[in-house]
């Protein structure tokens, strides 16, 4: 696991409601957009955040931004899979077994009655490690990285997972 794990920020359910103004009590999460080529990553990324707020928050979330006390917006900017772990039964043979998955996003939480943005960053960078089992070339393909991500992967509900617990908690915390 990365090192990223330790200063996630975690909370007790409930916590994190103290930390936005007291005027929010719904949060608007619609879909993410998703800039990059990566199919679907945004319903996964949007679907775990929903569960995350639900999990560790008292706010209550709805998908239409017009029902909102507050709107939370994201764009999945970039991704990046880089090969970390190599496993070589042979030299020619050099395989990855983990890799290293960076997305940058643009995150928006905006106050619905008075526009008031109330958590923003366009540099939302998330790096976790992930396994992956890839044919040989010691890179992963592009096929075996659309495979990894278009199968609904146990490490993509992981991605999404680790990517909204420390969303939320960069969102309710460090208002």
């Amino acid at each position: 696991m990365s090192g990223l794990a330790a200063g996630c920020g975690y909370h007790v359910a409930g916590r994190g409601s103290d930390a936005l103004p007291k005027s929010i009590h719904v949060i608007a999460v619609p879909a993410l957009e998703n800039k990059t080529t990566t199919f679907k990553i945004e319903q996964k990324l949007t679907a775990a955040t929903i569960h995350e707020f639900l999990a560790k928050t008292n706010y209550k979330i709805v998908s239409d931004p017009n029902s909102g006390d507050a709107v939370l917006r994201g764009k999945v900017l970039s991704l990046e899979i880089v090969p970390l772990l190599f496993q070589t039964p042979t030299a020619a043979t050099a395989q990855a077994t983990a890799m290293m998955v960076t997305m940058k996003c643009e995150i928006t939480l905006t106050a619905r009655d008075n526009d008031k943005i109330l958590y923003h960053t366009d540099n939302f960078t998330f790096r976790n490690e992930y396994q992956l089992a890839t044919r040989g070339t010691g890179t992963p393909s592009q096929s075996e990285v659309e495979t990894f991500f278009q199968e609904g992967e146990p490490a993509l509900d992981r991605m999404a997972q680790d990517f909204a617990a420390r969303l939320v908690a960069a969102v309710t915390e460090n208002y």
